[in-house]
């Protein structure tokens, strides 16, 4: 019997076999569909900062990483997960949060020194692209222990690129920033320090425990949800600036919980080797 996913085959009047286009369910369809509108957003992105309208620029790259997140969800609450989508997930990340955030960066405030402005966008970029790959080969590892899933290895490429907009966030809030060559100096500093943050191997909160909702708390979660999303429609840059600080703030926390958990993991590994030796010999 064919599989569904390969085609079938049917046999003809005079004998012969035709292969038939299998169908494809749509649970495997819309999460690939909510995919390829992130990759359009961020070639918009790019399209924008090259107009010079960074904002939009900028907001275009954060609604592809919401969409970013919805996809993965969406496939799995569908059970829709495929491996083609999973290589389509991981080349529409490289375009929105590697390729749109450096082109915007540039074009903002980075070609005012174009030598090391270029520079950064390229370490940017690159870092993206290892950050993905070694996530591609490590999702596959079946000896993770279960404690792992709380982090990534190294900052997301998401989180990266919404990271590393923080300069024009400021500039564009009411707090503002001073223009000149020398903040185009910390900025390039800034963005090499996020490209690292994404290529090491220190640790993040992964957010992926974050899933039902207890039922007493369902209306308290609905109200702060409805009212982060109202600031941010309402004070977009300043919304995304406390976010920026927040989650970077959250790092030296996730070092900590890490190492606390290697050890705690270590120790019952070690326990539990020590329970299966034999006993000495008198």
């Amino acid at each position: 019997m064919q599989d569904h996913r390969t085609g079938s085959e049917e046999t003809t009047a005079n004998g012969k076999r035709k292969r038939r286009f299998a169908r494809i369910p749509m649970r495997f369809v819309l999460p690939n569909l909510v995919t390829l509108l992130a990759i359009c957003l961020g070639l918009t992105s790019i399209r924008f900062a090259s107009e010079g309208k960074f904002e939009m620029a900028a907001i275009f790259i954060v609604l592809a990483a919401v969409l970013d997140g919805l996809d993965g969800r969406l496939a799995r609450a569908l059970d829709g997960a495929s491996r083609f989508g999973a290589e389509l997930d991981s080349l529409a990340d490289f375009v929105d949060f590697g390729v749109a955030p450096a082109f915007l960066l540039y074009f903002w405030s980075l070609h005012e020194i174009p030598s090391f402005g270029w520079f950064a966008a390229l370490v940017f970029t690159i870092a993206a692209a290892l950050r993905l790959a070694r996530f591609n080969v490590m999702i596959d590892d079946p000896g993770k222990p279960a404690w792992h899933a709380q982090f990534f290895v190294g900052m997301p490429a998401p989180a990266g690129a919404i990271a590393a907009m923080l300069p024009i966030y400021l500039s564009y809030s009411a707090l503002g920033l001073p223009e000149g060559r020398l903040f185009v100096v910390l900025e390039i500093v800034y963005v090499i320090g996020i490209a690292f943050l994404m290529a090491s191997r220190i640790p993040h909160f992964s957010g992926k425990q974050i899933g039902r909702v207890r039922r007493e708390y369902f209306i308290v979660v609905l109200f702060a949800v409805a009212s982060f999303i109202l600031a941010l429609a309402s004070f977009p840059m300043e919304v995304l600036i406390a976010l920026t600080v927040a989650y970077l703030a959250l790092l030296p926390i996730s070092i900590r919980r890490h190492a606390r958990l290697s050890a705690e993991a270590e120790a019952a590994h070690t326990e539990s080797l020590g329970a299966l030796e034999p006993p000495g010999q008198p």
